[in-house]
C-alpha cells in the first residue's frame, strides 16, 4: 500500500535513536532523586520516622502507576506525541519546588509530578518504540530503550551525589532537573513524529480479537496466567526498586559511608542495570522470556540477602552489581513479553495496565519496608524485601507459560495470547 508506515528499526532508526536521547532525560529526572532526597528528608528536613520518609516514594508510586494507566489509554485514542508532551509539562516546575521547599510536605508534592511526568513519558518512548520496531525485535528495543533510561539514572544519580557534597542538596536537584526537564520538552516538542500510524499498519496485517479496556485490564491483571505472572513480577521488581532507593543510602550512611560513596554505590545498580539490558534485551529474542524472568528475579533475592548479610565498600559493591544483572534480566524482557501476547490494537493499553502494576510497586514497597524498618529495623525491612523477590520469582516458574518459542511464532507474529484466559 503506497505511503504505508514501514516497520523495522533500520527503516525508523532516526526518529528511535530520538527517543532513546529522550528517555536518557526521562531517567534522569528521577535518577537526581536516588541518593539526594532521603538524605534531604533526613539532615535538611529532621524526618525521623522511616515510613514518613518513605512518603515521597508512596506519593510517587501511586500517580505514576496511575499516569501509566492513563498513558496506555490514552496514546491509543489521542495519540503518542501528544501524551509525551504532556508528560514534559509536569517536569518543569519539580526542580523549583525542590529547591525551595519549605516542609517535607512540599518534595512529596514535587513527586506527585514527579510520578505523573515518568508515567506518562517513559511510558509513551517504550509504545512508540513498540510501534516503530515491528513484531521481530521487540526485546533489542525494549533493551535500548529500558538501557538509555537507566544508564542515565545512574548518572544522575551519582553527579547528584557528588554535586549534593560541594553545593548542596537542594542545589543539585535544581541543576540536573533544571537541564533534563527543558531539554526533554524541547526535543519532544521540536522533533518527535507520531507513532500510532505504525501501529495501525501492524493491525491491519494481524489476526486476533480486539478486546475493550475493561477486557484489557482484566486480562493483563489476573485472567491471563502469563500476563499476570508478569504483572506480578513487575510489580515486586519495583518493591525492591523502591526498598533500593528509599533505604539503602541510609543503611550505608548508618554504617559509616560518606554521601560520595553512597552516591557510587546507588550508581553502580542502576548503571549495571542499563548496560546490561543491552545484551539482555536481545538474548530474549534468541533465548525466550521466561527463564531470563525467572533467573532474574531470583539473582535480586540473592542480591539483596548479600547487601544484609555482608558489611564493607567491596562487597556492597560487588551486591550492587548482582542487583543490576538480575533487573538487568528482567526489564525489558518483562515488556518485550507484553508485546508478545497482545495484538497491537490493545497494546499500548497492556503495556499500561502492566505498568500501572509495576510502579505500584513503588507504593507498596515504600510502605511495606518503611513500615517494617519503624517497627523492627532497617535489616528486617530488607530481609523482608528479598523474601518477597525470591517468591515472585518462583511464580513466574510455575505459571508463565514461554511467549517466544519455534513453534509459536505464528501466534507470536499475530499478537494472539498463548495462554487461554480463565474466563
Amino acid at each position: 500500500m503506497p505511503g504505508q508506515p514501514q516497520l523495522g528499526l533500520r527503516q525508523n532508526w532516526r526518529q528511535f535513536a530520538l527517543l532513546v536521547v529522550i528517555n536518557t532525560f526521562v531517567g534522569a529526572m528521577v535518577g537526581m532523586e536516588r541518593v539526594v532526597v532521603p538524605l534531604l528528608a533526613e539532615q535538611d528536613f529532621g524526618v525521623a520516622s522511616r515510613a514518613v520518609m518513605l512518603s515521597f516514594l508512596v506519593s510517587f508510586g501511586l500517580v505514576k502507576a496511575g499516569a501509566n494507566l492513563v498513558a496506555g489509554g490514552l496514546s491509543d485514542r489521542a495519540g503518542r506525541k501528544r501524551v509525551l508532551v504532556a508528560g514534559w509539562l509536569f517536569a518543569l516546575p519539580i526542580p523549583a519546588l525542590l529547591f525551595f521547599a519549605p516542609s517535607w510536605k512540599w518534595v512529596v508534592a514535587a513527586n506527585v509530578l514527579l510520578g505523573i511526568n515518568q508515567g506518562l513519558t517513559w511510558s509513551t518512548t517504550v509504545i512508540m518504540k513498540i510501534d516503530l520496531v515491528g513484531p521481530k525485535r521487540r526485546g533489542l528495543a525494549m533493551g535500548l530503550n529500558e538501557a538509555a533510561g537507566y544508564v542515565a539514572v545512574s548518572l544522575a544519580a551519582l553527579c547528584s551525589g557528588y554535586l549534593a557534597g560541594v553545593y548542596g542538596h537542594r542545589a543539585a536537584l535544581l541543576a540536573i532537573g533544571g537541564a533534563a526537564g527543558t531539554a526533554g520538552f524541547l526535543l519532544s516538542v521540536a522533533f518527535v513524529r507520531e507513532s500510532r500510524h505504525h501501529a495501525e499498519a501492524e493491525a491491519r496485517m494481524q489476526t486476533g480479537k480486539r478486546y475493550s479496556f475493561r477486557e484489557v485490564f482484566s486480562r493483563t491483571s489476573w485472567r491471563d496466567r502469563t500476563l499476570f505472572s508478569i504483572s506480578q513480577a513487575g510489580m515486586v521488581n519495583n518493591l525492591n526498586d523502591g526498598m533500593a532507593w528509599g533505604l539503602l543510602p541510609l543503611y550505608y550512611v548508618s554504617h559509616g559511608l560518606a554521601i560520595r560513596d553512597v552516591a557510587v554505590l546507588s550508581a553502580i545498580y542502576p548503571a549495571v542495570w542499563g548496560v546490561s539490558q543491552l545484551a539482555t534485551g536481545t538474548l530474549s529474542d534468541r533465548m525466550g522470556r521466561k527463564t531470563l524472568i525467572t533467573t532474574g528475579m531470583l539473582v535480586q533475592s540473592a542480591a539483596i540477602v548479600l547487601i544484609l548479610l555482608s558489611t564493607g565498600y567491596t562487597v556492597w559493591a560487588s551486591a550492587a552489581v548482582l542487583l543490576g544483572l538480575g533487573t538487568a534480566m528482567v526489564y525489558p524482557t518483562l515488556l518485550a513479553a507484553i508485546g508478545d501476547v497482545a495484538h497491537s490494537s490493545w497494546r499500548a493499553s497492556a503495556v499500561g495496565v502492566y505498568r500501572l502494576w509495576r510502579d505500584a510497586g513503588y507504593a507498596a514497597g515504600a510502605l511495606f519496608s518503611g513500615l517494617l524498618a519503624d517497627a523492627m529495623g532497617m535489616s528486617w525491612a530488607i530481609a523482608g524485601v528479598a523474601a518477597l523477590t525470591g517468591m515472585s520469582g518462583v511464580i513466574v516458574a510455575a505459571c508463565m507459560r514461554e511467549t517466544l518459542t519455534g513453534k509459536d511464532l505464528p501466534e507470536r507474529a499475530s499478537g494472539v495470547s498463548l495462554m487461554p484466559a480463565r474466563d
